[in-house]
């Protein structure tokens, strides 16, 4: 049984030892909490550190102050504040009790109480506490019997954890996914199931935040299925069906064949139906950016077959053409070497050229600009000198039709 919190590197951060002096952490007021103790017993890396404390907001930006710490009030409202240390901010809370909530937010009053903390937040893994100076585990709820056995359960009645707040169905199966064994807790899947129209009453920003979030764990597809399987995307994304989750499969084999990275859009890409328009609704409707939308239809859109790899990242990026070919089945992996580290190039030419071939300016002169450039494309990108050998004959072209 794990009773103490592993030394890290974390641990050591540049100014943690004075930011923790003035929480009065040896008095016992400053633990630190949540992902951070998760992910250290798991020997995972942490970036985020959160540190529950039983002062006030008002206290600790008092104290952090009379240390000289730069404090930043994030999240006043719910009792958060931030303080800017040497190694990086970290955030403080103070320890809080819901006095009611309607499954977008609560409010809360302060307590000095930590189980009481404790029992308001989601999952039993993400309850744990640890004491800063003797690394000694507060486990209210068998968190570290559950990161054992990899259960992801929620702490005390699943439906009421949810109805708290309405993401963390959503928030299950990353966690699921991410830490668990891929067979759900029973009272978990149920309660998520039975929950699931609620997630209508979310901000669609909040669901593809969470949504994008889940796609980027390394294995999502158990969980993705057991969230299709159980009509829980259905209210937000009746697009991703079981056809769907074959081709994240087959994605997410083909990214770790090459070792791509995960990348959430271009697994959203698989998830959702071939076809650029529904992929462009389905973005809309999640109220993704321009950009990411962009990506999703880049990745989708009807395009000429068997276009060589350059060829297609040229017409629609590297970024793009890395998702076609690894959404692809039938495209060779081998062929993203050809394009690893490759810049588009520009055409070496420009109107100008042509009309100084002796091309009359007006229409002609743009459509014969084009006509270079598809010769120099499908040529694979020559040199200068050929580019020029293409513009006189293309100008000659043009000359002979208008005579």
């Amino acid at each position: 049984m794990i009773l103490s919190l592993p030394d890290a590197s974390w641990r050591h951060r540049a100014g943690l030892e004075s930011l923790l002096s003035a929480l009065e952490a040896d008095r016992g007021h400053a633990r630190f909490v949540g992902g951070m103790v998760r992910d250290s017993l798991l020997g995972l890396p942490v970036n985020d550190l959160d540190i529950a404390t039983t002062l006030t907001p008002r206290q600790v930006i008092e104290r952090l102050n009379g240390a000289g710490i730069k404090a930043v009030p994030t999240g006043i409202d719910h009792g958060t504040v931030t303080a800017v240390t040497a190694g990086g901010p970290v955030e403080i809370t103070t320890l809080r009790h819901d006095v009611s909530t309607d499954g977008r937010r609560a409010t809360i009053a302060y307590t000095t109480d930590w189980r009481e903390d404790a029992a308001r937040r989601d999952f039993t893994i993400n309850a744990l506490y640890a004491d800063p100076l003797t690394g000694e585990i507060s486990d209210y709820f068998n968190g570290i019997g559950d990161l054992e056995t990899r259960r992801v359960r929620f702490i005390g009645d699943a439906s009421a954890r949810i109805a708290e707040d309405h993401l963390r169905i959503l928030r299950y199966f990353r966690f699921l996914a991410r830490f668990g064994h891929d067979e759900p807790d029973t009272e978990a899947y149920a309660a998520c199931m039975a929950a699931a129209n609620s997630l209508m009453a979310l901000s669609r920003e909040r669901i593809a935040d969470e949504f994008l979030k889940l796609l980027a764990v390394t294995a999502p597809v158990a969980a993705l299925r057991l969230m299709v399987d159980g009509g829980i995307l259905r209210p937000v994304l009746p697009e991703i069906d079981v056809a769907g989750i074959e081709r994240l499969a087959r994605l997410v084999e083909r990214e770790a064949a090459c070792a791509a990275q995960p990348a959430p859009l271009r697994r959203m890409a698989a998830l959702l139906p071939p076809d650029a328009q529904a992929a462009d609704a389905a973005g809309a409707r999640l109220k993704l950016s321009n950009k990411a939308r962009k990506r999703l239809v880049a990745a989708l859109e009807v395009m000429p077959p068997d276009l060589p790899p350059r060829t297609l990242a040229w017409r629609i990026g590297v970024e793009g053409a890395v998702d076609r070919i690894l959404l692809d089945p039938s495209a060779p992996l081998a062929s993203l070497t050809e394009i690893e580290e490759w810049t588009p190039p520009r055409l070496p030419i420009g109107g100008g050229a042509l009309i100084a071939r002796g091309l009359t300016p007006g229409p002609d002169v743009a459509k014969a600009l084009h006509e270079v450039q598809e010769i120099w494309v499908a040529e694979g990108f020559p040199d200068a000198a050929r580019v020029a050998q293409i513009a006189d004959q293309t100008v000659s072209k043009f000359q002979r039709a208008r005579q």
